[in-house]
């Protein structure tokens, strides 16, 4: 069985590779492969994952609706429909997304 992967992308650029490691209820946990372009968006995945962690419901939304406004979006390698509204996590090689 081929592994299921999504690309991460932004317009036609590739942020990143996700690769399918598990499903977890309503989450689906992924290994995370970064491309050059993870850079420059790296730091607001950390400053979501901080707002989440430090600063509550209120800061954890804010900083998920700014990066829903990037307009990421999920492509699947194969067979699929792309995903564009969806929540992500990223910390190190470690990704779960909710859509």
């Amino acid at each position: 069985m081929e592994d299921q992967r999504w690309q991460l992308q932004q317009g036609d650029e590739l942020i990143g590779t996700l690769t399918l490691d598990a499903i977890d209820m309503f989450w689906t946990d992924c290994h995370f492969e970064p491309a050059p372009a993870w850079a420059r968006l790296k730091p607001l995945f950390d400053a979501s994952r901080n707002a989440w962690q430090q600063g509550g419901a209120e800061a954890g939304l804010q900083t998920d609706e700014a990066l829903y406004t990037l307009g990421l979006r999920l492509v699947p390698e194969g067979e699929g429909e792309t995903i564009t509204t969806f929540l992500l996590r990223i910390t190190g090689n470690s990704a779960r997304f909710r859509h």
